[in-house]
């Protein structure tokens, strides 16, 4: 079922063909927006984000050695247990296979 917009596009249409400055004061805003080469300085700067998260931004080089994901399967139990002890729960489990590996030998 197709629902009818509400929006008055004949109004939007007449006000966009009337292409008319838009108001600023050039004490207290930033940039003019009437103007492209201040338009195009202010947008260079721009951080387009999505969710939060910043796009288009590659990461850096690591300072320590990846993370590797996988998929591990826990008892519900112990699980819970292990997300109920908050965040940084994953870190705190990696901790822990570190040191049982320290004290197990390879197979």
């Amino acid at each position: 079922m197709k629902t009818q917009s509400k929006t008055d596009w004949a109004r939007v249409k007449r006000e966009a063909a009337q292409d008319a400055p838009i108001a600023f004061d050039a004490e207290t805003d930033a940039y003019n927006p009437n103007d492209a080469k201040s338009v195009a300085a202010h947008w260079e700067s721009a951080t387009i984000k999505q969710s939060g998260v910043v796009v288009g931004r590659v990461r850096g080089a690591q300072k320590a050695p990846l993370k590797v994901p996988t998929t591990i399967r826990f008892d519900a139990d112990v699980l819970a247990a292990l997300k109920a002890s908050g965040k940084g729960w994953q870190t705190r489990v990696n901790e822990a296979m570190r040191e049982w590996i320290k004290t197990h030998s390879a197979c």
